[in-house]
């Protein structure tokens, strides 16, 4: 079916480039081996469209494209230089022509490379896939490691011996059935436990969020969260190592409890009262968890997600580097384990696709901390809670950071970012303008933002969006 106006003007009207939406200007030519890499990371994030001829920066203005005039001959090229086959279209727009690539999904299980890079997207920029992603779709068709086996030939009585079956009615807001077969009915509907033969299995996914126990499954003892705190600023001295024992969806209210009445408490004046506030916010702390245990690699060996608490930090890490940018964890979502989200979703345990961690950046701006610090290590990713500082006391990194983020969130909430928005953010009084646009300046430098309307002079009064949009 051929390409519209109106289907033109509809991709136009998207809140912003993604995955599987490129616009490029390109009004006179556009290079040729980058269209072979976007072919191949658009392919691989599942097919989508590159446009030719209109401005990627909103309103994406249609300026027209002289690119490729015979586009048979660039089908042909495309297709001898990354072996699928990509249609090429010319679109007659009102302000212009338009030219659109069709790009096709990758095949399961399978990655596009060209000159054996296997590209992606990442924010603007194109990366090469990381180990976890490309092991991640070498591995599709194959049973993944959540319906994979945790205990085998179990009788009726062993499953609510093991499993802490009551939880999961209690966390659905469910009356418990009358009879043990109808429980057992529950449970191979949700793929927690499988029917073989005259016995019951025990998935991986069963075992790892209702287990009442995990050490009495061999494989999943090794997956209990792990609760460090130590004494001061480094690991140089351990005051408490405490291992989880339940499953996760048993111990999740109980962990993050745990990790809370652990956290030091700071003492705040608030109209000549005294109270005791927590370092960190308990609602952040559960939302990082959460996502902790839901985006780990359970394919890694010997490791499980930590929460590791220090005097004037705390770090929440898992196994595995993310399938998306870090920049990115405010306004995109990508779980490798799907069927693990959506339940602890349904449970109750973490907010919907995508607006937990935009509630972690919202209470630490609210209880006046720095910006969190999400990285991406060789074999983990973590996010690190800072105590309070004062502005004058974060290093430059950290207030950029903090601009980013509260740019980001104002975006995602459908606002845009202003020198007083920002200056609310740190608590400062308006004298503190040029401060703050110190600040600002400093984020755009380092590309992190970008001026909403450029034909706004007033440094005072513009606004700002992230990068992306």
């Amino acid at each position: 079916m051929a390409t519209t106006v109106q289907q033109i003007d509809a991709w136009r009207a998207a809140p912003s480039e993604h995955q599987r939406l490129e616009f490029k200007e390109a009004r006179s030519q556009y290079d040729t081996d980058k269209l072979f890499r976007y072919c191949v990371a658009l392919a691989n994030e599942g097919g989508g469209h590159l446009l030719l001829g209109i401005q990627d920066k909103a309103p994406r203005t249609v300026v027209g494209s002289a690119a490729f005039p015979d586009l048979v001959r660039i089908e042909s090229r495309i297709f001898q230089a990354v072996s699928f086959r990509v249609d090429a279209e010319e679109v007659l727009h009102p302000d212009g022509r338009v030219v659109v690539f069709h790009i096709p999904g990758r095949p399961f299980g399978t990655a596009y490379d060209l000159d054996g890079r296997y590209l992606m997207r990442a924010g603007e920029e194109l990366v090469s896939m990381s180990e976890d992603r490309l092991r991640g779709i070498f591995d599709e068709g194959k049973p993944d490691w959540l319906s994979q086996a945790a205990m085998k030939g179990c009788e009726e009585d062993q499953i609510v011996q093991l499993l802490d079956t009551q939880s999961y009615f209690d966390l659905l807001h469910l009356p418990y059935p009358a009879n043990r077969a109808s429980v057992l009915e529950k449970f191979e509907s949700e793929k927690l436990i499988v029917r073989e033969g005259g016995a019951w299995t025990i998935s991986n996914l069963g075992g790892i969020l209702f287990a009442k126990k995990l050490e009495q499954f061999d494989r999943l003892a090794r997956k209990a969260p792990r609760v460090i705190i130590y004494d001061g600023n480094s690991k140089a001295r351990t005051k408490r190592d405490a291992p989880g024992t339940k499953g996760y969806a048993v111990g999740f209210q109980g962990l993050v409890e745990f990790i809370d009445g652990l956290v030091p408490s700071n003492e705040v004046i608030e109209q000549a009262l005294r109270r005791e506030v927590k370092m960190f916010p308990q609602i952040a702390v559960r939302e990082l968890v959460a996502n902790a245990l839901i985006h780990q690699d359970f394919n890694e060996t010997g490791t499980s997600v930590m929460i590791e608490v220090y005097d004037d930090r705390m770090e929440i890490s898992n196994p595995g580097r993310p399938f998306i940018s870090t920049d990115r964890f405010i306004d995109e979502y990508q779980s490798r384990n799907e069927r693990l989200a959506d339940l602890m979703r349904r449970l109750g345990i973490c907010e919907e696709k995508g607006s937990g961690v935009d509630k972690v950046i919202l209470q630490a701006e609210a209880f006046q901390l720095p910006a969190p610090d999400f990285r991406e290590g060789e074999r983990r990713t973590s996010v690190v809670l800072f105590s309070h500082q004062q502005l004058d006391e974060m290093e430059r990194e950290d207030r950029i950071r903090a601009c980013y983020q509260h740019c980001c969130l104002r975006y995602v909430m459908n606002e845009k970012m202003s020198n007083q928005s920002l200056r609310e953010r740190f608590k400062l009084p308006e004298n503190k303008v040029a401060n703050v646009s110190q600040i600002i300046a400093a984020t755009v430098e380092a590309g992190k933002i970008k001026i909403a309307n450029p034909s706004q002079t007033s440094t005072r009064y513009r606004n700002y969006i992230p990068f992306w949009a």
